[in-house]
C-alpha cells in the first residue's frame, strides 16, 4: 500500500453509497470501502461465515477504484479455513475484513498476529478490520493495533 489517497477514498465511498441507495440506513459499507480504497489496498480478503454481504461488495468497489485484484466483474469466492488461507494462499493480502460473528474469529486474529511477527522485517502493512466487533473482548485485548468503530450489528 502507498500513502493515503483522499480521492480514492471519496470515490469508493460515493460508489458504495450509490450501490446501497435503497438501504434505509448506512451499515458501514461506505466507510469500509473508503478505508480500503484510501489506503490503496490492492489485495483484499473478507472472512465471513455466511453469504457474502455488503462488506464484500464494498471491498469490490474499493478494489475497482484502486485497480486491485477484485473488481465488479471478478470477485473470487473461496470456501475454506480462513486462518489457513490467510497464512498461505492469501498471505500477501493488504486489507483483511473479519466478521467477528465467526465462531473462530479469535483464531484468525492470532494467525494474523503470527504473520505480523514473522514479517516484521518485510514492512508488512496489512490493515485488519473487524466488523461486528463492538463487544468482542478479543479485539480490545489484541496485540494488533486496533481501534473499534461501531460498524455492523451491536451485540451489547
Amino acid at each position: 500500500m502507498a500513502c493515503w489517497s483522499a480521492e480514492n477514498a471519496t470515490n469508493a465511498y460515493l460508489r458504495t453509497m450509490r450501490m446501497g441507495k435503497n438501504a434505509k440506513e448506512p451499515n458501514g459499507a461506505e466507510f469500509i470501502s473508503a478505508l480500503a480504497a484510501g489506503n490503496n489496498a490492492r489485495f483484499t480478503v473478507v472472512a465471513c461465515g455466511g453469504a457474502s454481504d455488503s462488506t464484500t461488495l464494498a471491498l469490490a468497489t474499493a478494489a475497482q477504484q484502486t485497480g486491485g485484484r477484485a473488481n465488479a466483474n471478478n470477485v473470487e469466492f473461496v470456501i475454506g479455513d480462513a486462518k489457513d488461507l490467510l497464512l498461505n494462499i492469501y498471505k500477501d493480502s493488504d486489507f483483511v475484513a473479519i466478521d467477528c460473528n465467526l465462531e473462530n474469529h479469535e483464531a484468525i486474529i492470532s494467525a494474523l498476529q503470527e504473520k505480523a511477527k514473522h514479517n516484521q522485517n518485510n514492512n508488512n502493512n496489512t490493515i485488519v478490520l473487524g466488523y461486528n466487533a463492538f463487544c468482542k473482548e478479543s479485539w480490545r485485548n489484541s496485540a494488533l493495533k486496533t481501534q473499534l468503530c461501531r460498524l455492523g450489528k451491536v451485540c451489547c
